[in-house]
């Protein structure tokens, strides 16, 4: 006896599109997207109109130059160092503790909370990189020359007020930056190997 082909049954699939939908919108909902993050930094305020430019030169002993060249080799000041020592090389440099006549001038400010204090107002770190340099001893010279100053900053603060620089209120952050203000400046990366 001869068997007939079965006819297989048809799948409903009108409602296929509705459960795509709402597949979709649960992994919306449920995933989270990377986002890019960049250095923390910020700008000077615009110049106003009717405010005179500023011919004051910086002095030498003010700026530490930290150079960055294309085999990631760091030169701070006149000397090659390693990035794991830059962090205590612009501590010293921004805190100038004993007053060195090479390192920032030093001068007496008011400041709430501390009174008249010796702080070296007008330094600067300025950074300069090979465009040869890689991306990864570019952070990690970023990540010193920031943790120079979070250091230093919770340090006031525990010394001052027994708490991190993170748990004080808006006007004692105020403060203890106005002690050590955050000043790194980075000049347009150049190609040293190159004739211009």
């Amino acid at each position: 006896m001869a068997k007939g082909k079965r006819k297989v049954p048809d799948i409903n699939s009108s409602s296929t599109a509705d459960i795509a939908f709402l597949l979709l919108i649960f992994f919306l909902i449920t995933t989270s997207m990377d986002t890019d993050r960049g250095l923390a930094r910020r700008l000077p305020p615009p110049p106003e109109k009717d405010q005179k430019e500023n011919d004051d030169k910086i002095k030498e002993r003010n700026v530490l130059q930290i150079y960055l060249n294309k085999d990631d080799q760091l030169m701070c000041g006149n000397e090659y160092i390693q990035i794991a020592q830059l962090k205590q090389k612009a501590k010293d440099f921004i805190v100038n503790p004993y007053n060195d006549e090479t390192l920032p001038e030093k001068v007496s400010k008011d400041i709430e909370f501390f009174g008249a204090t010796l702080i070296t107002e007008k330094h600067v770190i300025s950074l300069q990189n090979d465009r040869g340099s890689s991306y990864q001893a570019y952070i990690s010279v970023q990540n010193e020359l920031v943790a120079a100053y979070n250091e230093l900053r919770n340090e006031l603060a525990q010394e001052k007020w027994q708490k991190n620089y993170a748990d004080l209120g808006e006007e004692e952050q105020k403060a203890v930056r106005e002690i050590y203000p955050q000043k790194i400046s980075e000049a347009e990366p150049k190609k040293y190997g190159e004739k211009k």
